[in-house]
């Protein structure tokens, strides 16, 4: 069965709900009561038992299934020590499975020259390919296709016109002045976002068995850009600018949801932020509030396994839901940014996400949410479990970056 007939075959989707009276009464499966009902009470058993039990229950339910790691190949394609007027130091590597041709992850690196390293980093994939995230004319023009706002076309390969398009998103400035480096590539690098049934990046590189492929966990969108995230950190381990132990994911909307999950799978990553990351990210599912798992499963099949999809019209059925997500990350620190105008992602949903991720921090050592309610806007929560949420719509700001900014510092940081 093709992803379309499975979707074409759910009840049709609700009409978005914005009224708070109307979300539901759903409660949430206790992220410390194990799958046998017995609680989980020490630190030692969470690690043991009911961490990798809800591993398994977000690949089998929600995300599919996790990639296997591959050696891989970098080559430096270009150094520059005075990018930025001299601020930072610019490399451009490409990324490649042993022995593969395609696809190619080309990252873009920018290290501070005015600090001593090795450096904190944040690492996240973006929309606009590298050339488009910087107005720095020295980046390689993207050679991957490009999505139009209807998704499953393909429309453009990239051009000069779309340079420096997206650097409202990335304010490198800022960063390297912050003392952190910055590493960045283009989602479609690992796997195109449109449905074309995984055909394209990196799932054909993998044998159907190996990506669960003709079953319901099979390794769908997200769980491939996740797995391209993990292959950037195996090469970040080697770059002695770079301190290992302090790489922090970021990722704005899906790209948000995509550094949840990464940041769950994989524990060398030392801080994640996600920001406006809405239904499959922060926001808890089983509230009927604007994008809901029925909606996002049918505008975007590819993103989800088909476990999800098929149950998306009754989240409430769901073994697991997106506070147990966060709690995956403990005991590392995580942020939730939301938009005040951004109802669609469900700010108060991701506010929840994050806030009942607090028992099992708490029982890991650390603090949970040091906020019981919504903050107001641009009161930024910078405990273990961060939270803002500030004027404005969906997008990813530089305000949006000088909090997370500060809260990279106020966990991260060295005294």
């Amino acid at each position: 069965m093709s992803s379309s007939d499975i979707v074409s075959s759910l009840p049709p989707a609700p009409v978005a709900n914005y009224d708070e009276a109307l979300v539901g009464n759903h409660p949430l499966p206790d992220p410390l009561v194990g799958g046998d009902g017995q609680p989980v009470t020490t630190a030692e058993a969470w690690r043991r038992k009911r961490r990798p039990e809800l591993l398994e229950l977000f690949q089998r339910h929600v995300y599919g299934r996790i990639l296997p790691k591959r050696p891989f190949e970098a080559r430096l394609v270009e150094s520059a020590c005075d990018a930025l007027e001299g601020r930072a130091t610019r490399r451009q590597i490409e990324i490649r499975l042993a022995g593969a041709a395609q696809p190619v992850l080309h990252l873009a690196l920018y290290l501070p020259n005015r600090s001593a390293g090795p450096h904190p980093c944040f690492l996240g994939l973006n929309f606009k390919g590298n050339h488009g995230s910087f107005a720095d004319p020295a980046i390689v023009l993207s050679d991957a296709w490009f999505p139009d706002e209807a998704q499953g076309v393909v429309n453009h390969r990239a051009t000069e016109a779309g340079r420096g398009t997206g650097t409202s998103r990335w304010p490198v400035e800022m960063i390297v002045e912050r003392g952190y480096a910055l590493a960045t590539l283009y989602y479609g690098d690992i796997d195109p976002d449109w449905d074309d049934g995984f055909a394209n990046g990196v799932h054909s590189l993998f044998t159907v068995e190996e990506r669960h492929g003709d079953s319901g966990e099979n390794s769908a969108t997200i769980a491939a850009w996740a797995w391209g995230l993990s292959r950037v950190m195996d090469y970040l381990e080697g770059v002695p600018e770079i301190d290992a132990g302090r790489v922090c994911l970021t990722g704005h909307s899906r790209l948000g949801k995509t550094a949840l999950w990464a940041g769950a799978c994989d524990e060398r990553f030392a801080l994640v932020v996600a920001n406006n990351s809405g239904c499959g990210g922060a926001a808890l599912s089983r509230r009927n509030f604007g994008e809901t798992p029925a909606v996002v499963t049918r505008n975007f099949p590819h993103w989800f396994c088909r476990n999800f999809r098929e149950n998306a019209a009754k989240p409430e059925t769901l073994p697991v839901d997106q506070h147990q997500l966060v709690s995956l990350i403990a005991p590392r620190p995580v942020f939730i940014s939301s938009a005040a105008g951004d109802l669609w992602a469900d700010p108060r949903g991701e506010f929840l996400g994050g806030f009942h991720a607090g028992p099992v921090y708490r029982l890991l050592g650390s603090e949970g949410m040091a906020a019981e309610e919504m903050p107001g806007l641009d009161a930024p929560v910078l405990s273990r479990i961060g939270y803002a949420i500030r004027p404005g719509h969906h997008d990813i700001t530089p305000a949006d970056w000088r909090v997370h900014l500060d809260f990279a510092d106020a966990q991260l940081r060295r005294t």
